[in-house]
């Protein structure tokens, strides 16, 4: 017998073989590391209820009560009928169909959980399982709570015809209207979720995360291969093959679900926390650009693209408690020149998107140089519209030379991803903070910099191009780039001068590489104060104020002139009198 074979709880063997490795191991130690092997970690299935008791407080659990009746709606019958196949079911596995829900709390956290057991025929998506899921998202909308979907299943339910398949209708239209309230929604997804569960309520939500090796896919590997026969990688459909491909969020081995989940639920309250008063820091933000020393914009572009200058996840590491880190655009990819996630920031819940370089060549190289897909500004996008669905801040620290140019990246629709950010960012109905900590270069800059308040480190830069790129087209000469970056204005003094920031975070002597503490201290208090001036305005000014910010950039330059709209009308009402 493997782990991975349905077992009696009450009277497992002492002695069982891992279906990961195949070694021998005890059964009560297998039993004890919440069924995951000790030698290779390979996750064996829970049932729906040990589930609610693994990631739920102890006392928490209420649970949810699902009466069936008419559950053979076309009096199906196949080798079995599907009567026979249910009262099986429901003697083998003491449940009433393929799904437990349940209130409780995880850590403290009020939250509502439908779990799914994949025992019951295979976990496969009936009338009743639709009607428990919907109904779980319901109680979760009438009582505001956040929702925890645990999937393990093949499908839908073919017994049940056509009436299975609208259950993905009504489960996805369920969750949309937690969309529309504001409430976070959760998928764990285990070993194995198919078919029409992984095709609705499974990745409809706002985060995904699953176990190591858990399988999640529309069509099964047997019916891809059977049906167009094509041959499938190693690891396909894994979680780890779906992280990589930008579908699940974050991989999480079973002993660490409950704290991740408690965290993420705690940062989906909103409630801030209360925390000492952030320390004073001496100018920590610099608004008259008269205070700032006058600099060749060409040594500033040299610092700039110093390797020792913090990162995004170095920022995150000094700045941030509870920071984890969101995956994938859902569609293709994951980007590894951007990084986003959720944490708290001086107790106060937050989004933080940015740009993500390195600090040697190896690092650089993995990370695209810093210089994003579409992938990665539809990442960034999805966290935006998470941050604006829970009503948190959102902050982005910009460092890059400018979006990637490849023809895979054109492929993909560059243009239009960056694009969509600008729309996205020029509505988003929370408050959005931009700081340009290195590199802000061009359009790849600024579709992360349309934002309430843009600051930037002294010694960053943010320019239309690269001097280098200007001198080569302009001067013809890329040894040019000291007097293109000149006449760029590309330092902090004159964007300062010019409007284009709000604000310059001071360095310390030598640049920001050289004191990651201090530099994270200024950093920290430049955005406490920008949030406490943000986060008291509605949402109505936060956007009304964002777009005139925008729209005044160039506008004493020149003007418009409608000739039409200074005629008199003469529509058939005014021709009649």
């Amino acid at each position: 017998m493997t782990v991975t074979q349905e077992i009696d709880r009450n009277d497992a063997p002492s002695w069982l073989v891992c279906g990961g490795c195949g070694k021998m191991m005890y059964g009560r130690r297998f039993a004890r590391a919440g069924r995951v092997c000790p030698e290779c970690g390979h996750h064996a299935p829970l049932t729906a209820t040990e589930r609610l008791e693994a990631l739920l407080d102890e006392g928490s659990i209420r649970p949810l009560e699902l009466v069936v009746s008419g559950s053979d709606p076309l009096e199906f019958s196949d080798t079995r009928p599907y009567a026979e196949r249910l009262v099986d079911a429901r003697s083998r596995t003491g449940l009433t169909e393929a799904v437990v829900c349940a209130r409780g709390k995880i850590d403290g956290n009020p939250v509502v959980v439908a779990a799914m057991d994949f025992r019951f025929l295979g976990g496969s998506l009936g009338s009743a399982v639709g009607e428990a899921i919907t109904g779980a998202c319901e109680i979760a909308l009438a009582e505001r709570t956040p929702l925890l979907l645990v999937t393990a299943s093949g499908g839908a339910r073919m017994q049940e015809g056509v009436l299975s398949l609208m259950q993905m209708a009504k489960t996805s239209q369920a969750l949309g209207q937690l969309d529309e309230a504001g409430i976070l929604t959760v998928s764990l997804i285990t070993d194995p979720t198919f078919g029409g569960v992984a095709a609705s309520f499974a990745t409809s939500t706002d985060l995904i995360i699953a176990e190591p090796g858990a399988r999640l896919g529309f069509a099964g590997p047997r019916v891809i291969e059977q049906t167009i026969k094509q041959t499938l990688p190693d690891g396909f459909q894994t979680a780890e093959f779906l992280l990589e491909h930008g579908i699940v969020d974050m991989i999480r081995p079973r002993a660490a679900l409950r704290a991740a989940l408690g965290r993420v639920l705690a940062i989906a309250t909103r409630r801030p926390e209360r925390r000492p008063d952030t320390p004073s820091v001496p100018d920590a933000l610099i608004t008259d650009p008269e205070r700032l020393p006058e600099r060749s914009a060409w040594e500033c572009v040299r610092a700039a693209r110093k390797l020792d200058r913090p990162t995004t996840l170095d920022y995150a590491a000094l700045l941030l408690e509870d920071f984890h880190e969101l995956h994938g655009d859902r569609m293709s990819e994951d980007c590894p020149a951007l990084v986003a996630g959720l944490g708290r920031f001086e107790g106060q819940p937050i989004a933080l998107i940015g740009t993500q370089k390195g600090h040697t060549a190896d690092e650089l190289a993995r990370r695209n140089y810093g210089m994003p897909s579409p992938a990665g500004y539809r990442k960034a996008a999805r966290i935006m519209r998470l941050a604006a669905k829970l009503g948190l801040p959102v902050v982005t620290l910009i460092d890059t030379a400018g979006a990637y140019p490849g023809i895979e990246a054109e492929r993909r629709g560059q243009s239009v991803a960056i694009a969509e950010n600008l729309k996205l960012m020029a509505g988003l109905p929370v408050p959005v903070i931009a700081v340009v900590t290195g590199e802000g270069g061009s359009g790849g800059a600024l579709a992360l910099a349309f934002a309430d308040q843009v600051l930037m480190c002294a010694n960053a830069v943010y320019s239309v191009i690269s001097a280098e790129g200007c001198a080569a087209i302009l001067w013809k000469d890329p040894a040019a780039a000291p007097k293109a970056a000149e006449a760029l204005r590309v330092d902090a003094r004159s964007l300062l001068r010019q409007g284009v920031v709000d604000g310059v975070i001071p360095e310390p002597e030598g640049g920001a590489g050289a004191d990651d503490v201090r530099i994270a201290a200024a950093m920290r208090a430049a955005l406490a104060e920008t949030l406490a001036q943000l986060v008291p305005l509605d949402q109505m000014n936060l956007v009304t104020r964002r777009r005139a910010r925008f729209r005044a950039f160039g506008a004493d330059g020149s003007v418009l002139l409608d000739d039409l709209s200074q005629k008199p009308s003469t529509d058939n009402s005014e021709k009649a009198r």
